[in-house]
């Protein structure tokens, strides 16, 4: 069975991914890697992705195919640039950045789209990931990720409805986008609220994972 490594800069991100992986993908042998001290760096520093930044994610790159994965998903939609230069520096490995199969898949549904992010440099690091044809609209659920670290789930999944419905309302999008694995809990609720479809992250990266790692095998 294949080794694959689910790289996560939010303690949050980690559930969402496994449960996705254990529906989607049970052989696969998983490796988890955590340093949350990344998001928390990110979000107080000045100097956003840059070099610094950048070198922890080719180490923790490095680290895991030292490891024996076959295959690297990171989970943290916040650190797109970061990623890609591990994917460049790791070429036979492949190294998936957490949103990228969501965002082809928003891509194709040919409406506008609302991206709703609880993490603010999530937003500043995947709308240049879409293409410039897609019509996009975002708004930040503030406070949503605080809430779900305090344990009250309930009042992030709130704030993450109440900002899709502003974006299907008022910003006229027919697809709703959440950003981070750690608003998936949430896509039911959105779902039902908003009337739209509504894209999540860890299912399609676990799907495109796959297809990557096990090509031959591997059936949509």
């Amino acid at each position: 069975m294949p080794r694959v490594a689910l790289i996560h800069a939010l303690v949050e991100s980690v559930a969402p991914i496994n449960e996705a992986m254990a529906r989607a993908w049970p052989e696969a042998d998983r490796l988890n890697l955590l340093d949350d001290s990344l998001s928390a760096d990110l979000a107080r520093s000045p100097a956003g992705l840059d070099a610094a930044m950048t070198a922890r994610f080719v180490a923790l790159t490095d680290y895991a195919v030292g490891a024996g994965a076959a295959g690297i998903l990171f989970t943290c939609s916040a650190f797109g640039p970061c990623v890609e230069e591990a994917a460049r520096r790791f070429p036979a490995v492949p190294v998936l950045k957490p949103n990228e199969a969501m965002i082809a898949e928003a891509a194709a549904a040919g409406a506008p789209v609302g991206l709703v992010a609880t993490f603010g440099p999530t937003l500043a690091s995947m709308v240049p990931e879409f293409p410039a044809t897609v019509p996009l609209r975002t708004a930040l659920a503030a406070g949503g990720l605080e809430a779900l670290r305090a344990g009250d789930a309930d009042r992030h999944d709130d704030l993450v409805v109440a900002a899709a419905r502003l974006l299907v309302d008022e910003e006229g999008c027919a697809v709703v986008a959440l950003a981070q694995f750690s608003m998936a809990r949430a896509a039911a609720r959105v779902a039902a609220a908003v009337g739209v479809p509504v894209l999540t992250t860890p299912a399609t990266a676990v799907r495109a994972l796959r297809a990557r790692v096990e090509p031959a095998s591997f059936v949509e």
